[in-house]
């Protein structure tokens, strides 16, 4: 099995693909403030696709480790397998369409070591096929969860990136300025972190990405992915872990390096 070429799909290759030997279809439909996707996927959805829980079955549970941490490994594989992945068999998600959660369970579901994974553009917005409400019941698969097939940073190395290569602050700007922050209990951004389009970083030495728990960054590793930085890494914790402690320093403003007194 190889990685694709391209981690996105459009919905009319998607469509020619649906034979008996179709990728899995995860809907992981999901939104930053809920409510959660499960009541869209009942109404409908693409033809044999499974729903998983971004919050849920996809990440460990919040705390220390931020929003949306990494799942555990055991608990993620069988949640998997009873999705019925198989070793070797492909996978499709799809989300709404803004391609963030999409990009989170790619991401996800690449550093569990699956590596024929792809995100359909558009989501399901984007989907013009056959569209059901019927929930697949399928039999329970074999794959196996080996964490490490994409690079993931944590505290640490994201400073460490900060310092030496281009960290990514893929949120709003007034987020990263410190003006506003509708989710975390403290604004601002990582010290030395940048606020551009990742597209603007592709011949940085090293690149990580982070938002404010993971999930939208998922889509700047995704970008970064195609244009052929597949050495990107994701701070999983993003933000939201960041600040879980106080002796991490907290930078303001519209520079990288203005660091909160």
């Amino acid at each position: 099995m190889t990685v694709p070429d391209d981690p996105v799909v459009s919905a009319a290759a998607l469509a020619a693909e649906l034979t008996n030997d179709a990728p899995l279809l995860i809907d992981v439909r999901w939104r930053l403030t809920g409510p959660p996707g499960r009541a869209d996927y009942a109404a409908g959805h693409l033809p044999g696709a499974v729903f998983l829980d971004l919050d849920a079955d996809l990440c460990g549970p919040p705390g220390p480790g931020g929003r949306h941490p990494l799942p555990d490994p055991a608990a993620l594989q069988a949640v998997l397998r009873a999705a019925g992945l198989s070793q070797g068999r492909p996978v499709v998600v799809y989300d709404h369409g803004d391609l963030a959660a999409a990009s989170r369970a790619w991401w996800t579901l690449r550093w569990a070591g699956v590596e024929d994974v792809r995100v359909l553009a558009g989501g399901f917005a984007g989907w013009t096929g056959e569209v059901t409400t019927r929930v697949p019941d399928p039999p329970p698969g074999d794959v196996t969860v080996r964490p490490g097939g994409l690079p993931v940073l944590d505290a640490a190395g994201a400073a460490e990136v900060a310092r030496d290569g281009v960290l990514v602050d893929v949120r709003a700007a007034e987020r990263y300025r410190g003006e506003a922050e509708p989710v975390d209990p403290v604004a601002g951004h990582i010290p030395g972190a940048v606020n551009v389009p990742v597209t603007e970083v592709l011949g940085a030495p090293r690149v990580g990405v982070y938002c404010g728990s993971g999930v939208f960054a998922a889509r700047g590793v995704l970008e970064l992915h195609r244009a052929g930085r597949t050495d990107a890494a994701l701070y999983a914790g993003s933000w939201s872990h960041w600040i879980t402690d106080p002796a991490r320093p907290v930078a303001t403003g519209a520079e990288p390096g203005t660091v909160r007194a």
